[in-house]
């Protein structure tokens, strides 16, 4: 069997979907009960896009042992890219009871409350994460991005900048962060953290942008100006580009008659 297995996996990784399965399978005859090589066999429908089967398969190998993290998160994966919450709620739900330890699947449960529109249950989950792992960086960006979709632009700046603590230097954190001060009008801090993420990024083009127009509301033209035509400079759509540099003739007709 070790063999077998040895060469299955090789082809696993070789990405040879089918010549895996046809060793796997082969394995599963003489040893119908494991749990293990059906979550290998469900992985592999998986990767063919075959998400019955992968389903099925994975379902059996909990049957057979419900302690199998891994196939928690592949199924749940399915489901989520299957936008199928109900199901991966309850696949969550059950993985946790069985697993209380692995936060891991507390916090596949957040995202798919998230996706579900299902807000305050995502935030619970959150929540108790974080209680029981206070670095968990992740959580905090998750938890930022649920109160900002609630309108809840202070705490999900709080959250935010947690994610700086553990994180630093990452323009994705600072452009967010920034959305975040814009949303709750703190302008300065706003553009402080879009310049931030462009000192990261230099070629992070959204940043440009919102600085550009936070200058210009502001009055600073000149900054404005500046952004924007750098914003130009890189890689956007041309349609994007031809209104950007209308934008830029506005601005500087209205800096000339400043």
């Amino acid at each position: 069997m070790q063999e077998q297995l040895d060469k299955a996996i090789e082809y696993f990784k070789k990405r040879d979907w089918d010549k895996a399965i046809d060793i796997f399978t082969a394995i599963l005859e003489k040893n119908p009960d494991n749990a293990e090589i059906y979550n290998n066999l469900a992985l592999c429908y998986a990767n063919k896009g075959d998400y019955e089967k992968a389903e099925r398969n994975f379902l059996h190998a909990l049957e057979l042992n419900p302690k199998i993290v891994q196939a928690y998160i592949n199924l749940a994966d399915i489901y989520y890219r299957q936008k199928d919450f109900e199901h991966g709620i309850g696949l969550l739900n059950t993985g946790i009871y069985e697993l209380p330890e692995e936060l891991i699947l507390s916090h596949y449960l957040a995202r798919f409350y998230m996706e579900d529109a299902r807000l305050d249950l995502a935030i619970d989950e959150l929540e108790q994460i974080l209680e029981r792992q206070p670095d968990n960086y992740d959580a905090y960006y998750d938890l930022g991005k649920v109160h900002f979709e609630l309108g809840n632009y202070q705490l999900a700046i709080e959250n935010f900048e947690n994610v700086l603590e553990y994180k630093e230097n990452n323009e994705f954190v600072y452009y967010i962060l920034a959305q975040a001060y814009e949303a709750n009008d703190e302008i300065d801090k706003a553009i402080s953290n879009y310049l931030k993420a462009i000192t990261v990024n230099d070629k992070f083009h959204p940043a440009y942008k919102k600085a550009g127009i936070l200058f210009m509301a502001r009055g600073d033209y000149d900054d404005a100006i500046e952004y924007f035509e750098d914003y130009i400079k890189l890689d956007v759509p041309e349609e994007e580009i031809d209104s950007v540099k209308a934008l830029i003739e506005k601005v500087k007709k209205k800096r000339d008659e400043k």
